[in-house]
């Protein structure tokens, strides 16, 4: 078997994480989502393998600036249920805005991550700020525009 012909799986140990710095300022709620679940878990990779956590760190600046479109800032609605009777908490988005900037964007792409055991892990490495700033200059994560 000739060595183009071979895939290669990727150990645990083999990888080499980076940290991507992206600006949530004006971008669609969804769509930068669902770019930023890939990287986390590793799919943007040529050496993916599903088995692996092989992903890399995400820090978002302007986290509160991400849009909806059409009138989903109207209608968006986060529902929490504590387990007991008539426990059904409703927050719409404009309140969870005010309240949580950061949470919004981390629902969206806690729940376009799959349910298995990387996930935890993955999620970890997905890092949001309010404003321009971050504290996260030792990593050197690099500037990347979805």
């Amino acid at each position: 078997m000739r060595q183009q012909d071979k895939s290669t799986l990727l150990k645990p140990n083999q990888r080499t994480p980076k940290w991507l710095l992206i600006d949530a300022n004006g971008k669609t709620l969804g769509r930068l989502a669902s770019e930023i679940a890939k990287v986390l878990r590793g799919k943007h990779r040529p050496d993916y393998t599903p088995a692996v956590d092989c992903g890399d760190g995400i820090v978002v600046i302007n986290a509160e600036k991400v849009r909806l479109s059409g009138a989903k800032e109207a209608q968006k609605i986060y529902r929490e249920y504590t387990g007991h009777i008539g426990g059904m908490k409703e927050i719409p988005f404009r309140v969870m805005l005010q309240r949580h900037p950061t949470e919004i964007l981390r629902r969206a792409v806690s729940g376009m991550m799959p349910s298995n055991r990387l996930t935890p892990r993955q999620m970890k490495r997905l890092r949001l700020f309010v404003g321009p700033e971050h504290d996260m200059q030792a990593q050197t994560p690099l500037p990347v525009a979805l």
